[in-house]
């Protein structure tokens, strides 16, 4: 506990920086308290990068984009739905006010301007190690960012002072190239520092050499399939698994440790974003528990995920027919218990909860204070099942599919060995595996655009509408620079 209570204050330090600065590409750039009072001791960069961490924690809790637009929800008991889940986006109803990650980005830019020429002299390899995590963080805001809006403005200087410039949106192959470019960065200066432990993972809650590379597959994966970057991606994305699979992650031998066992403790997770209930709020898993009220009378009581108030779960969601359908072949999966449970009353079974993230269990109440996973090893074999199938290798597609199979206890894989039918049985195990882990619509965009499926005719809510599957911008982000164009299709 005493390392975690260190990181938070450190959180709430840097923080209390980041507070000071206002809409990067909108308003103002950084307060000028930060750039004449920090950034004056070795000691000032540590927390900074610190405190950056806090907006992909938000970034990853936020299940309106990754998740929210796929087939893996339905309505519970206290229905939360937005325009995200139906599919009704336009500039006026759900639109994107981008402010909170170019927030993120300039504070990588600061960070990257101020401490280039300054002297480590304490402990100089902290320098190319807050440099490698800020690049990567760099990556990650523009990835997560040109997968809701596609094209994007390239911001790439630290703003400190009032002369804010006003940059179009960069193609979204521009943009890959950045994030390349960030995260080939971070690479070699973790490789500059003597002694790193490249198959070590120092922290789960932070960039390290091991989740960079497993960034870079992400990114090479979409690049190829989204973005037309065709054989060249995909081997790049490749060769960023292999070195993943060279680090000491490891797969649970029990599913049921894959969520129930925190990040820091957990062999299979590569990235996670922390929660702690003393420390940070509840996550998105709030959404998904149900309370008491709602479930009194349930035959099954004591099996229920449930909170006692509404705080802690607000029984939102529950898992979609649809989902609970791609295990119907093996009812004797293994997931499915850390997957969903149906509530069942004397009249019938009802709601299906979901139990992927049950949260905490603690004297007085049920907390939803799991970590998140943002990277785990099977999410980095199946990957890698999906870059062999696009590369026409079926047989080792399959085996990299086997290996998750033969963890849920479903048996080798007996279908067709043609690409197609291969590449829809990866995505079909990536919506059982990886279910509720936030990554589901990003799937399925990369196999719509790659040919596997149509998403218009697979997801129930966008049948028979025309949304864009990018984002619009608000008309905040509009207004207040007239070199931007709407995302197309609006």
């Amino acid at each position: 506990m005493k390392n975690y209570i260190l990181y938070i204050s450190a959180l709430i330090y840097a923080g209390a920086l980041l507070s000071s600065c206002e809409k990067i590409l909108e308003v103002k750039p950084q307060s000028s308290i930060t750039e004449e009072n920090y950034f004056k001791n070795e000691g000032d960069y540590e927390p900074y990068v610190t405190g950056i961490y806090t907006f992909i924690r938000s970034f990853h809790n936020n299940v309106t984009y990754g998740t929210e637009r796929s087939e893996e929800l339905i309505s519970a008991s206290n229905s939360r739905f937005g325009v995200a889940w139906s599919q009704i986006i336009t500039p006026a109803s759900g639109a994107v006010n981008y402010n909170d990650w170019y927030r993120a980005i300039g504070h990588c830019n600061l960070l990257l301007m101020r401490i280039k020429d300054f002297t480590f002299t304490a402990n100089p390899d902290a320098k190319n190690r807050i440099m490698a995590e800020t690049y990567a963080l760099r990556g990650y805001f523009y990835f997560h960012l040109t997968r809701i809006i596609g094209d994007a403005p390239l911001m790439l200087q630290a703003v400190v002072d009032d002369n804010v410039p006003l940059l179009p949106r960069s193609p979204a192959t521009d943009v890959m190239k950045q994030i390349n470019s960030d995260l080939d960065s971070s690479i070699l200066l973790f490789k500059a520092i003597p002694g790193y432990n490249f198959t070590a993972f120092s922290s789960k809650y932070r960039f390290t050499y091991g989740s960079v590379q497993a960034l870079k597959a992400d990114a090479k994966l979409w690049s190829a399939k989204v973005l037309n970057g065709g054989t060249a991606d995909l081997n790049d994305a490749l060769s960023a698994i292999e070195e993943v699979e060279k680090t000491n992650a490891s797969l649970n031998a029990d599913f049921a440790n894959v969520t129930g066992t925190r990040a820091g403790s957990n062999p299979e997770v590569i990235l996670a974003a922390y929660y702690n209930r003393d420390e940070t709020g509840n996550n998105y898993v709030i959404n998904a528990l149900p309370f008491l009220a709602i479930i009194q009378g349930a035959l099954n009581l004591d099996s229920l995920p449930y909170c006692a108030t509404a705080a802690n779960g607000q029984g939102a969601y529950q898992i979609s027919e649809q989902s609970r359908a791609l295990f119907a072949a093996h009812p004797e999966d293994k997931r499915i218990p850390y997957t969903w449970i149906v509530e069942r009353q004397s009249d019938g079974p009802r709601i299906a909860w979901i139990t992927k993230y049950r949260g905490t269990k603690y004297a007085e109440d049920r907390v939803p204070d799991n970590d998140l996973i943002m990277y785990r090893l099977a999410d980095i074999y199946l990957m890698k099942a999906e870059v062999y199938a696009a590369l026409d290798n079926t047989p080792l597609a399959i085996e990299y599919l086997e290996k998750i199979r033969e963890r849920a206890g479903t048996g080798e894989y007996t279908g067709a060995e043609d690409k197609q039918s291969v590449e829809r049985e990866i995505l079909d195990e990536r919506g059982r595996e990886l279910f509720f882990e936030n990554r589901r619509w990003y799937d399925l965009l990369r196999f719509h655009r790659g040919g596997t499926i149509d998403v218009y005719n697979y997801v129930p809510n966008l049948i028979g509408k025309t949304t864009p599957l990018f984002w619009p911008l608000n008309t905040t982000v509009l207004g207040n620079n007239d070199m931007l164009e709407q995302t197309d299709g609006y």
